[in-house]
């Protein structure tokens, strides 16, 4: 079961790690005088608050649906895993699949409260690295399965003798 107590350890697990953007983190802290964890939570709500009040709403939500991930697509391409290339591929279909839609029902979506902080949470869950991700649920509940029934539609045709493709069109 997933705790509160235990998001906050896996978060400071993470801000003690070694990277750029925990060092970024280091001089704010050193500077403020204010623990990183505080400095994170705080910006977080921050971010989420605008996102409810609708200031900045879309630009947040999008950026945050496409900043970490493209950083974590990065860093999975250059590693010799591929695994994590699988994943990141995989929610970089459902994330595409998703902008199109929104594209397309824009004007339904705008009638929609809080649609932002909506659609900013389905982001985090499709990225997020647990076994519940969105990203793989979305993809092979919806996605795929259309994909694969078109593909074996297209491939049937292709194998289908010369002739019988060009009356049926």
């Amino acid at each position: 079961m997933f705790s509160i107590n235990q998001a906050l350890l896996t978060l400071d697990k993470k801000l003690q790690e070694d990277n750029k953007f925990n060092e970024m983190l280091k001089k704010v802290e050193d500077f403020t005088g204010i623990e990183r964890r505080k400095i994170v939570l705080a910006t977080c709500f921050v971010l989420a608050a605008m996102i409810i009040i609708g200031y900045g709403a879309q630009i947040i939500c999008n950026g945050i649906g496409f900043a970490y991930p493209a950083y974590a697509s990065i860093l999975a391409i250059e590693s010799k895993n591929k695994d994590d290339d699988t994943c990141w591929l995989t929610y970089w279909v459902v994330f595409a699949a998703m902008s199109l839609l929104e594209f397309f029902s824009d004007f339904i979506l705008a009638l929609i409260p809080f649609y932002w902080m909506l659609k900013c949470m389905f982001l985090i869950w499709c990225f997020l690295p647990f076994s519940l991700n969105g990203s793989k649920f979305i993809y092979n509940r919806f996605i795929r399965p259309v994909f694969l029934s078109h593909l074996v539609q297209a491939e049937s045709e292709d194998n289908s003798p010369s002739g019988e493709h060009e009356k049926s069109s």
